[in-house]
């Protein structure tokens, strides 16, 4: 019974998926007497936990009831006041808690506090499913950097454009639908300046139900990006270009007379150091991207053990031709030794199109979207 109700608990928790940055996903269903009395999610960050929604519907019917949350409750004053002082209050009985906050602030505070307070604790009830549901919370409170998800789309053998370049479209309607249900989700979109200057996009969120422009960020070392690209002129989404000391002064400044955010970054190798960058950008406190990058920064990525995740869509489309690029570039590995290992991997058909979801393992063997990496 104890998973059953925390399942429903986890379930409610992703209705608010993409709108809680920078605070969790969190799901509470409070039962007494075999009956939920009392459901709600984390809705937005800045506004009441889910524990409080919860407790607002059970009214009275907390008194003595268990709560199913799927996150531990805070023990800190934020925004909002403590969770646990008020399932304190409201003489809740038991608290079944999938996982513990590893947020500093609270970090087994919270359950020593409901423990303390007479309220028996059962923990780690499907305590996995719960670190996979909050995998972006985990890895940006953890590692301060943002959790990284790479998107691409390819043709049967391969390539995601012919040599001339031309790449609209290689995957179907519903497939380019998704991609946009990601971009609603995540709280950046990430690609690099010769994609701009190539394609010129938009980098927005379209779909029918209106929804949220992730911050568009450009990996752009020199400063090349023309100032009548899209990204430039389309006010309707934050933009951040990355660039180095290589950039020009005058060129920057015409790029924040724009209001472009620019950041200077250390060079490596000549170019942005993307570590560097994502630690930038998680002390902005963006704690998710969206890859959307060429050959080239998608290399660059994942040479940098910086992707978790990949979503990559498969067309049943052959292009052919040796010099017609694939998903990722640079020099490749020597050996399949050195291979870049997936886990965890789901695949899904997308009328004619398949889509592949799976996780980067690095080659020491450890899950990347579980540890800090290089740069922990």
């Amino acid at each position: 019974m104890d998973e059953q109700y925390m399942r429903q608990a986890l379930h409610i928790s992703q209705y608010a998926i993409g709108r809680t940055s920078p605070n969790p996903l969190v799901g509470a269903v409070i039962v007494k007497d075999g009956r939920v009395v009392g459901q709600g999610w984390h809705k937005q960050a800045g506004t009441p936990h889910a524990e409080i929604h919860a407790l607002a519907q059970a009214g009275e019917l907390s008194k003595g009831s268990t709560i199913y949350v799927t996150l531990e409750p805070c023990s800190h004053h934020g925004r909002t006041g403590p969770c646990t002082d008020a399932l304190i209050n409201a003489g809740i009985a038991r608290a079944v808690i999938a996982m513990t906050d590893p947020n500093p602030l609270v970090a087994g505070k919270g359950i020593e506090k409901l423990r303390d307070a007479g309220i028996r604790i059962s923990e780690g009830v499907l305590a996995a499913d719960a670190a996979k549901i909050n995998e972006v919370f985990l890895k940006w409170i953890s590692c301060k950097i943002p959790f990284v998800a790479l998107k691409t789309a390819m043709t049967l053998d391969g390539k995601i454009a012919t040599h001339t370049g031309n790449s609209k479209w290689i995957t179907g309607a519903k497939s380019r639908q998704r991609v946009h249900e990601y971009r609603d989700t995540y709280d950046a979109i990430m690609t690099g300046v010769g994609t701009v200057i190539e394609d010129n996009p938009e980098l927005t969120t379209r779909l029918e139900t209106k929804g949220k422009n992730p911050t568009r960020i450009i990996v752009d070392s020199k400063g090349r990006i023309p100032l009548n690209s899209k990204i430039i002129t389309d006010k309707s989404a934050p933009t951040i270009i990355a660039v180095t000391a290589q950039a020009a002064a005058d060129k920057i400044k015409s790029l924040e007379a724009e209001g472009i955010e620019v950041i200077i970054v250390s060079e490596k190798n000549g170019r942005v150091d993307l570590s560097r960058l994502l630690r930038e950008l998680g002390n902005r406190r963006l704690t998710s991207i969206l890859l959307e990058g060429g050959a080239e920064l998608n290399a660059s990525m994942l040479n940098e053990n910086l992707v978790d995740k990949i979503h990559c869509f498969i067309a049943p489309k052959i292009i052919g031709g040796s010099s017609a690029p694939g998903p990722v570039g640079g020099q490749g590995v020597a050996t399949l030794d050195y291979a870049y290992l997936l886990e965890d991997i789901n695949s899904e058909v997308i009328d004619d199109d398949i889509l592949i979801t799976a996780y980067l393992r690095n080659r020491e063997g450890r899950d990347v979207y579980r540890t800090c990496g290089r740069i922990g």
